[in-house]
């Protein structure tokens, strides 16, 4: 997702928009004089990482087209206090109707973006690729996805048809770390498909049998540093070492993400990227000075 999901975009833009009722802003339409012109700025209140600046000319061409929006920093910028991102102009009455819905997607893509670049840096110079996994907001995968990777971040799988992952109860269910493997082979085989296939275990000890049946990707789930960094060895001894991603993930912090990097493993995905990155601390306000009436310019 390293091209911002436009169409994925329109139609969250529509859904927040409609769950909003803004055809029906009675708060702006009784207090806002009809006629009124604004401009307005959205501004950093903290610093961070720019992520999903699209999103608000998309919120404010479904809000009214009459709306200029001007992006003054590009998606993966960095953000210092009261940075300015967007500076908008349009009927004042178009701008607050569409003011939430625009900081709410911008917030939370520029607080993934942020999160991301601090796991990122955490483990720079080790080579380790940071993955986000489908912990996503439901109807706003594509935008969450796209925001890691303004971070600086890699996707793991988009959706359940992209690629195989198998899980916890995946193996349960067909008896085992090689039995599942080769279900998922014959299932291939029989469908025609060659794809990806990523194989979670817990253990050192399923951790080489994966190994031993030919997993190119394994993902090492809530292992300890201790236990990670045996698999790295007994992979190390393989002939196709080299062909093997080694994948780390299970409750990853910004403060061991450096350790679990540093045993040699080639990935670790991190969940916490989607689902409990902090908003990035965002406002929209109106330039007093430059709001005018049919009759010029209005003091606030």
């Amino acid at each position: 997702m390293t091209e911002f999901p436009s169409p994925a975009a329109r139609v969250a833009v529509a859904t927040a928009l409609a769950e909003d009722e803004a055809g029906r802003d009675i708060t702006t339409a009784w207090s806002v004089p009809d006629g009124l012109a604004a401009v307005a700025e959205i501004r950093a209140r903290q610093s961070g990482i720019a992520s999903g600046l699209p999103v608000v000319a998309e919120v404010f061409a479904q809000v009214d087209p009459d709306v200029t929006v001007e992006t003054l920093v590009p998606d993966g910028a960095r953000l210092a206090d009261d940075d300015v991102l967007v500076r908008l102009s349009g009927p004042a009455r178009s701008l607050i109707t569409g003011e939430r819905a625009a900081l709410n997607f911008l917030q939370r893509m520029c607080g993934i973006a942020t999160l991301t670049d601090r796991y990122v840096q955490a483990v720079a110079g080790t080579g380790v690729r940071i993955l986000d996994t489908r912990k996503t907001a439901p109807g706003l995968r594509a935008l969450d996805k796209y925001a890691v990777t303004v971070g600086g971040g890699h996707n793991h799988r988009l959706n359940l048809a992209a690629m195989v992952l198998l899980k916890e109860n995946h193996i349960a269910a067909a008896g085992g770390v090689t039995a599942a493997i080769g279900a998922v082979r014959r299932g291939m085989e029989r469908t025609g498909e060659n794809v990806e296939t990523d194989v979670e275990v817990q253990t050192v000890a399923q951790g080489v049998e994966a190994l031993n049946v030919g997993a190119r990707w394994i993902m090492l789930d809530n292992m300890s540093v201790a236990d990670i960094e045996v698999v790295v060895k007994i992979r190390a001894e393989h002939a196709d070492a080299s062909r093997i991603l080694l994948e780390a993930s299970g409750t990853v912090r910004l403060d061991s993400v450096r350790a679990i990097a540093e045993t040699g493993v080639d990935l670790i995905s991190v969940g916490a990227l989607t689902h409990s990155a902090p908003a990035l601390d965002l406002t929209m306000l109106l330039m007093p000075e430059q709001v005018r009436g049919s009759g010029g310019l209005l003091e606030l």
